[in-house]
């Protein structure tokens, strides 16, 4: 199957998780996963949430920012891949003067 993130639609999602401005994405889910396109504009932040039930992967595509998780910070960088397993803490911050793009893939756990 190919998802195309260029016939799916953004959307914005003011202050995200309790984030900061907006997190734009393009998503695809199914009752397994859910797949998505994201971007961060600088400034912007996914709260601090929990994952229950299931766990998120972040890869990032452009730009630098940070992760907060499990009570630290974490640079990240293009090329580079964020894990979060169900039943931990993250959120994802972008301190840079550039947009955070990236693709998160969360499936859904038994």
């Amino acid at each position: 199957m190919i998802i195309n993130f260029d016939n799916i639609d953004a959307k914005q999602m003011p202050n995200f998780k309790g984030g900061e401005k907006f997190y734009e994405m393009k998503a695809f889910e199914d009752e397994n996963n859910k797949i998505m396109l994201g971007k961060l504009v600088p400034g912007a932040s996914i709260g601090i949430h929990t994952h229950e039930g299931n766990s998120e992967t972040i890869f990032i595509i452009s730009g630098t920012g940070k992760v907060y998780y499990d009570g630290g910070y974490e640079t990240v960088t293009a090329g580079q891949c964020h894990y979060c397993p169900m039943g931990h803490e993250h959120s994802l911050i972008n301190d840079s003067g550039s947009d955070l793009t990236f693709y998160a893939v969360v499936p859904k756990h038994a």
